[in-house]
């Protein structure tokens, strides 16, 4: 009886799966899974002297209920106890399925009108390129794209990286990262 449940119970899963449809998957033509980012991806300042570029992102299969989107990339390697902030954009409509390479940039207006983008850890409202102490190994930079239950999200003008984080993820019906790596030798 026992190895009778065992195949039903994993057609059951299996057959859940397929009536849910596909997962919200995140892709991209400038990061990959695993891979080392471009020297475009870098951050200019602080000792780097990258392009400070966002990379292109593109998601699909939104979970039903999703009312906006937000982007978040982050390094937990940073040495400073909690990790780096390197960009949140939130408030993406739920219309949008992609951003160009470049979006995050602080100076130019690519990332759609209704979007905000948060302070990162470098102190700038938008993208800033990874910038791992030289010599200090590999780091991970994850960047995921939330499905959002909520069309907006209210944050103060000043908001932190945490308090947006914890809004972001307190309102995540699904997410999605890649997370890519860099180090500087």
């Amino acid at each position: 009886m026992f190895k009778l449940l065992k195949p039903i119970a994993l057609l059951s899963f299996s057959l859940s799966a397929f009536a849910h449809g596909s997962s919200l998957t995140l892709s991209s033509h400038d990061i990959a899974q695993g891979q080392y980012m471009d020297k475009k991806h870098e951050f200019n300042g602080f000792g780097c002297t990258g392009g400070d570029l966002s990379p292109h992102l593109k998601w699909s299969n939104a979970p039903e209920g999703t009312k906006s989107f937000a982007i978040t990339a982050y390094d937990p390697d940073a040495p400073t106890g909690s990790g780096w902030w390197h960009w949140q954009i939130v408030n993406i409509p739920k219309n949008i399925s992609e951003l160009s390479t470049g979006a995050g940039s602080a100076e130019t207006s690519n990332a759609p009108k209704e979007s905000t983008h948060i302070s990162n850890d470098y102190g700038i409202r938008g993208f800033g390129g990874a910038c791992p102490p030289a010599g200090h190994g590999v780091h991970h930079y994850r960047f995921t794209i939330h499905a959002l239950s909520v069309e907006k999200l209210e944050l103060p003008e000043d908001a932190s990286g945490a308090l947006a984080g914890y809004m972001i993820n307190a309102n995540t019906i699904e997410s999605s990262t890649i997370e890519a790596l860099y180090k500087r030798d």
